[in-house]
């Protein structure tokens, strides 16, 4: 699941910059590792066609064909566009997780966890925060 390497930022900015651009509470999730409250992000039930971005740099993530209902109240997605994500190994909160950053400007997206039985052909659950991304509808 995870290569270990971890390739450089398309997009680098100071951590100046990025709180200019983005609210406080998307900060906290994108450039802090934070986690918004299950159940209460604007994407954990929608079901609306169309490609998710990140909110920090516009790069594409996921599209909706890959999103699942996994009632674990977050969006779940069982696998991110073409290099569009790079994971490492979390061991923050005392376990050992696998973190789900932007390739394009290495902000935290969620985590992913695998073999957990989740009906989906890869048999992943990309866990992210409704927060880090926007939708951009199909036409």
């Amino acid at each position: 699941m995870t290569s270990g390497v971890e390739p450089a930022a398309k997009i680098v900015k100071t951590d100046e910059e990025w709180r200019a651009q983005l609210s406080p509470a998307e900060y906290q999730v994108l450039r802090q590792a934070g986690t918004e409250r299950p159940f209460v992000g604007e994407y954990t039930d929608t079901t609306t066609v169309g490609v998710y971005h990140c909110r920090a740099c516009g790069a594409e993530l996921f599209r909706s064909e890959t999103k699942f209902a996994s009632h674990c109240g977050w969006p779940s997605f069982y696998a991110p566009e073409n290099a569009a994500v790079i994971e490492k190994v979390d061991t923050s909160l005392g376990m050992r997780r696998v973190e789900v950053l932007c390739a394009n400007c290495h902000s935290h997206l969620g985590h992913v966890f695998e073999g957990e039985g989740y009906p989906t052909p890869t048999d992943l659950r990309y866990c992210i925060n409704s927060i880090s991304m926007t939708l951009e509808p199909a036409e």
